[in-house]
């Protein structure tokens, strides 16, 4: 049971709160053991240490589940390889010096070697040989694996939290904890390969220090202290061997635990469940094993007792996890039937059936594929990039677009909807590219005419063999998914305003608190409401103005809002604030504004027939007039449309609103701006007026 930390003992509590400093100390201690002689007693109590810290970490590693909950072990390893390391120097300061290093290694050197140097110096060679070749070696190479392929596969990770997060299958929040775990999955591996150089080189560092204790220890014991040299070579070589192993065990206890970790796969249990529930899963190979055995017994010659006796505690084995096999089957049986039950006799809940999804793709069976990652698919990657690009250029968050199948659909039909009403229908080949003429194609290429959905261009849909060639030719090639892609970008943008709500709002207003407190707090709920910033920003949305320079918006309707409430005047206000950044989205490549005005008699007759009334400001306008007046502004911005810019007219601030909703009857995507949305330091070039 967790002790509350108000009711520990002090002096744990203080150890808890100073971990760093202890930490620190002991790596000083560690170092200072490499040059500072220490008595024996003290030898002894560090030796114990470093074998009982190799044992814990070794049986610690059967318990993980995966190798990141370990992630300091790569530090650890290094700070256990210098400590084994510096009791190493102690102890050879010692023997040389003393021909004693105390009872640990006396202990180890005695019981091992059983009274013989060449026993012990063997056994210390295969510990050696065990540790260097197989151990250390093996490990090495996994880490250097494990460690490239985690950084080959972190980009398709990444690539499935953004697709789950796309699919709305987890949260932001979610999200992020995947792709720290990600990342902390291939810092910790990448660690590991170059950890385990430190365990190859403590091993050859090792077979170094024998050498010289042996060799050392002889010539001081023989020609400094004048001991026999049978006395020497014995003495020295039990301390040596003693020495060796003390500092050999440990280390091939480490060895195994950092083979083990990078060698453990991501589990939901520890290693030992996970061993009985694997090696017992298929009862015949247990019981097959356990007769062969029985086979191998009988044979004359062979030792009948061992394998008889092992083979029956396997078949004994093999047979109780036959019947844990049909137990656990017959369990899930039941569970499925009572599952299945439940589902048949449990009601639906009512309110389960008010979703309704802001933004929805339906999928016929034949273009399913391009949503399947499995079969190559990129459909929601692509969507992620999509929602990432309209965040950063347009300032609003598309929600999480659901895409499902619809086997009523035609078989390479797709439609989105917004809000259960459907917006657009498109057929198109899944195994065919949409192939466009930029305009200097004059060889065409065989294919099925279509127009693009998006722009409503003329296209034409290639096979998949004719690629290269039209892609020789000149033709713009798109892939279906991009078509698909580009298409939603676009009914996204042109229904911005339907998808951004009140909660939507709220949120940007939350993000900008971060940065500019002060004017979000002045204005909401102080000036305007919620609601009526809404409108304003539907407003700039519904024209495809960016509301990513929210500050700056809210700064203008926090200077105006006291004067009116009238949400078209303050978009026009907010407009004029914007009015570098409006005008930076449609320059040409020299940097000029391509625009055609608004002649002087039309717009003073709009002006004189702008009314007011208690909804708002309006201008009456005959049908006929109107319509007259929409098919002028297509005809005069039409040349513009043609040669690859914006149909941009300049006319008022007074009358740009009303005319903008006149023009939009004929030509949707005309762009209406006013002389004060103009950038004193952009170039205008008139390219002609609207008149009638």
């Amino acid at each position: 049971m967790a002790i509350p930390a108000n009711e520990m003992p002090s002096q744990p509590r203080v150890l808890m709160r100073n971990q760093d400093v202890a930490l620190a100390v002991s790596v000083v201690a560690i170092l200072m053991v490499l040059v500072i002689p220490i008595p024996t007693w003290a030898l002894d109590i560090l030796l114990s240490l470093n074998i009982s810290m190799s044992m814990v970490i070794l049986l610690s590693t059967i318990y993980l589940r995966n190798a990141v909950e370990f992630a300091v072990f790569p530090s650890l390893l290094l700070m256990l390889t210098l400590f084994r390391l510096s009791l190493n120097v102690a102890a050879t300061r010692l023997i040389l010096a003393n021909a004693d290093a105390g009872s640990v290694i006396d202990a180890f050197g005695s019981f091992v070697t059983a009274g013989s140097p060449l026993v012990g110096f063997i056994i210390f060679s295969i510990l050696i040989i065990i540790q260097f070749v197989v151990i250390t070696r093996g490990a090495g190479r996994i880490s250097e694996v494990a460690a490239r392929f985690t950084l080959d596969a972190m980009p398709g990770k990444q690539m499935g939290v953004d697709a789950d997060l796309n699919a709305g299958l987890i949260t932001e929040a979610q999200a992020r904890v995947r792709r720290s775990k990600i990342e902390r999955e291939a810092d910790f591996y990448g660690a590991m390969d170059g950890a385990t150089k430190f365990v190859r080189g403590d091993a050859i560092a090792g077979i170094i220090i024998t050498l010289v204790n042996i060799i050392g220890g002889f010539i001081i014991g023989v020609a400094m202290r004048g001991m026999p040299f049978s006395e020497a070579l014995q003495t020295y070589t039990r301390l040596t061997v003693g020495d060796g192993l003390v500092s050999q065990i440990p280390a091939l206890m480490i060895s195994t635990a950092a083979a083990m970790i990078v060698t453990r796969a991501s589990s939901e249990d520890d290693l030992g469940y996970d061993l009985t529930e694997q090696l017992t899963r298929y009862p015949r190979a247990l019981l097959s094993s356990a007769a062969m055995l029985a086979i191998i017994g009988i044979v004359p010659g062979m030792p009948t007792i061992p394998f008889l006796v092992v083979g029956a505690g396997i078949a004994a084995l093999g047979l109780q996890s036959q019947r844990m096999a049909a137990q656990r089957l017959e369990t899930a049986t039941a569970e499925q039937s009572r599952a299945a039950t439940q589902v048949e006799t449990a009601p639906a809940r009512t309110e389960d059936y008010l979703v309704v999804d802001p933004l929805k793709i339906e999928l016929g069976f034949g273009l399913v594929a391009l949503a399947d990652k499995k079969q190559g698919g990129d459909l929601l990657t692509r969507i992620q990039i999509l929602r990432q690009q309209i965040a950063s250029k347009h300032g609003f968050v598309v929600p999480v677009i659901r895409i499902v199948d619809n086997m009523r659909l035609r078989p390479n039909e797709y439609r989105v909807l917004l809000r259960e009403s459907e917006i657009a229908r498109y057929e198109m080949p899944p195994d065919h590219f949409l192939a466009m003429n930029p305009g200097l194609v004059r060889e065409e290429i065989e294919g099925v005419p279509t127009t693009e959905p998006a722009f409503g261009l003329q296209a034409m849909w290639v096979a998949r063999r004719d690629r290269d060639r039209a892609e020789g030719l000149g033709y713009t090639i798109v892939e279906p998914s991009a078509v698909m892609a580009t298409h939603l970008t676009e009914l996204i943008l042109s229904h911005a305003d339907e998808l951004v709500t009140r909660e939507d709002v709220q949120g940007l207003l939350d993000n900008l608190k971060t940065t500019a407190k002060t004017v979000v707090g002045e204005l909401v709920p102080g000036l305007m409401s919620l609601g009526e910033l809404q409108k304003v920003i539907h407003n700039l949305l519904r024209e495809r103005v960016s509301v990513r320079n929210l500050q700056i918006i809210l700064e203008t309707l926090a200077d105006y809002a006291a004067r009116t409430k009238d949400a078209d005047i303050l978009t026009e206000y907010v407009r004029h604030a914007l009015a570098r950044q409006i005008c930076a989205d449609y320059k040409d490549e020299n940097g000029a504004l391509r625009v055609v005005t608004l002649s002087p008699a039309l717009e003073q007759e709009m002006n004189d027939a702008i009314q007011k009334a208690e909804a708002g400001r309006y201008v009456p306008v005959d049908p006929a007039r109107a319509d007259a007046i929409a098919q002028s502004a297509a005809r005069a911005v039409e040349p513009m449309v043609r040669a690859g810019y914006e149909g941009i007219v300049l006319t008022s601030a007074q009358v740009r609103r009303y005319f903008r909703r006149i023009a939009e009857t004929r030509a949707p995507k005309i762009i209406v701006l006013s002389y004060n949305e103009i950038d004193p330091a952009v170039r205008l070039k008139n390219e002609g007026s609207v008149a009638l």
